[in-house]
């Protein structure tokens, strides 16, 4: 009980960290987002330490979830050319209901960042990787039950986690840009960015259809194999 205590408070303090910093590159109107996507960074990764201290955790396993956040990273660039397509978000879900929420919450946060390096940061990075984060964590916490056995609700949760996604960059556009804020402006951003939101959504559900058994068995094999992050 304590170590769900103690991992429930590590994860409350790391999401307000960084919903502060987010706060701050809005205040800022976007200057210093590189800074803050760093510090954001850092918060992500205050639940894997707090991991360190109640586990022993191993070099390997570290390795491990660098190599699966290069992953997610990486298969984002190829198919940067159509819009709002990502496969990010399909190897961040398979591999959260492998590796828990600890593990993925840093994967997701880190895969925005890096990928950024390649298609170009800005403002908007920090949000990402807050948004891509919290996927992994929610994946995360599937682990080891039912839903996770099934590859088509698990298709259905990539499909609404394509539209929770969109609505967090909605929240920042219409934060950093839209003077005064209303209802109607709010609306019609949703609306604006519908198709892209769905795109996702759909990109999510045909990934997860089609690869989500094959991968999770592979990052399952490898982490019983090496005895990673039980």
């Amino acid at each position: 009980m304590k170590t769900k205590n103690t991992r429930g408070l590590s994860f409350l303090i790391a999401v307000i960290i960084i919903l502060v910093f987010l706060g701050f590159i809005v205040v800022l109107n976007g200057q210093h987002y590189l800074l803050f996507s760093f510090i954001c960074l850092l918060a992500s990764c205050i639940p894997f330490y707090w991991r360190f201290e109640n586990y022993d955790i191993q070099a390997r396993e570290v390795v491990f979830l660098a190599v699966l956040a290069t992953i997610a990273s990486i298969s984002r660039v190829p198919f940067s050319i159509i819009p709002s397509v990502q496969p990010t978000s399909f190897v961040i879900i398979t591999t959260g209901v492998v590796m828990g929420p600890e593990a993925e919450f840093i994967v997701g946060s880190t895969s925005a960042l890096v990928s950024n390096m390649f298609l170009g940061q800005g403002p908007w990075t920090p949000w990402q990787m807050f948004a891509w984060g919290m996927m992994g964590m929610v994946a995360g916490l599937l682990k080891d039950t039912r839903i996770s056995e099934n590859r088509y609700i698990m298709s259905e949760f990539g499909f609404v986690w394509g539209f929770i996604f969109g609505w967090i960059m909605d929240l920042w556009y219409l934060i950093a840009y839209i003077h005064p804020l209303s209802l109607s402006s709010f609306f019609i951003t949703i609306l604006g960015t519908v198709y892209f939101d769905l795109m996702h959504a759909l990109s999510n559900v045909f990934f997860i259809l089609l690869f989500y058994n094959s991968w999770r068995k592979i990052i399952r094999r490898f982490k019983v194999k090496y005895g990673l992050l039980k």
